[in-house]
């Protein structure tokens, strides 16, 4: 009898020392390594004496926007006094680049000089932190969960292709606009598109 509840006794005391109180969340068919979306703003102060541009201003602009190589998934904003006046004339250097000015601004650091607006790009990138993560053995497992790189391929490849990271966050809107003609489009595309015969066409390299 002793050496039966000897016996107990250690079973129970093993099984503790397996046990994780806290929550797990790589015990879920979820992947723990997710996209993270990261914000960076761009501040660009422009002399704008009396709500217009000075002289030579839009071609310090223009460089500022070549450098940042900007493009689409950016956002640009005016910040200033006369960023109301001045809006439009930013808006006709952006639309060089097929880019739009918004309304608002994020908040920056630091104070504007008199006479002058705040051009301001917000630009979001997507990254998976850790990955890839061996940080653990792929097995044995004994607590039923997920390996630790699980997920980093798919994710960081996502986070690479996506081409708005904001995209991940919230999604794209619609607007109140819904165009059939758009949700159809990769279907008409597939029943448009002649079959093809004769096998696949030799490819070469050189």
């Amino acid at each position: 009898m002793r050496k039966t509840l000897a016996l107990l006794l250690l079973a129970s005391a093993a099984g503790a020392c397996g046990h994780t109180p806290n929550d797990q969340p790589a015990r879920g068919v979820s992947a723990v390594n997710v996209p993270v979306v990261a914000r960076t703003d761009y501040a660009f102060d422009a002399a704008a004496p009396g709500g217009t541009l000075a002289p030579g201003e839009a071609a310090r602009l223009d460089a500022w926007f070549r450098g940042l190589e900007l493009g689409y998934g950016d956002a640009i904003f005016v910040d200033g006094p006369y960023a109301d006046t001045v809006r439009s004339e930013v808006a006709q250097v952006a639309g060089q680049y097929g880019m739009m000015v918004s309304r608002g601004a994020p908040v920056t650091i630091g104070a504007m000089p008199d006479g002058s607006v705040r051009v301001v790009v917000s630009r979001n990138r997507a990254s998976v932190p850790g990955c890839p993560n061996w940080s653990e053995p792929a097995s044995p497992n004994y607590q039923n969960r997920m390996i630790s790189n699980f997920g980093c391929a798919v994710n960081s490849n996502l986070a690479a292709m996506v081409a708005n990271p904001s995209d991940l966050v919230h999604g794209q809107e619609s607007g109140g606009v819904v165009d059939p003609a758009t949700s159809a489009k990769a279907i008409n595309a597939y029943r448009s598109k002649p079959a093809t015969s004769g096998g696949v066409a030799a490819v070469s390299t050189k």
